[in-house]
């Protein structure tokens, strides 16, 4: 896996893949940013719900789950001192789906969380303490 960071003079960053993939990162003017895209902080929180809801609606997809729309929502909680590591992250996920059983859906949210999404993993082995609910609708 690969992937570069390019700062060309101005905010925001632009993060590239070798499949052209592009992401920017920025931060708030206090440390010098334009605010004109997400934090890095804030961008490894989205990784980790967008890396968990690819595994959800896998497993789902498996099951012949119809799913209309899924959200997950994401609060953190970091050290006071430098690094500031997240210490608790509190995820809430939200599916929208005529077919899928509770049952089905907090298995596939489980089965992400403590066995699939590497994200997750990454940021368990250095210490964060990860929670999660669901609600279906």
């Amino acid at each position: 896996m690969r992937a570069s960071v390019t700062f060309s003079g101005t905010m925001p960053l632009r993060g590239s893949d070798p499949n052209g993939c592009v992401t920017l990162f920025d931060t708030s003017p206090e440390y010098h940013g334009t605010g004109s895209a997400s934090s890095p902080v804030v961008v490894l929180l989205e990784s980790l719900a967008s890396c968990s809801i690819i595994d959800i609606i896998a497993i789902l997809n498996k099951k012949r789950r119809q799913i209309d729309s899924l959200i997950a929502s994401v609060e953190a909680e970091r050290a006071e001192t430098h690094p500031r590591v997240f210490t608790s992250i509190s995820i809430h996920y939200e599916l929208t789906s005529p077919d899928c059983p509770r049952e089905d859906f907090e298995k596939a949210v489980g089965l992400s969380m403590d066995k699939y999404c590497s994200v997750a993993a990454i940021l368990r082995n250095s210490g964060c303490k990860i929670s999660w609910t669901a609600n279906l609708t």
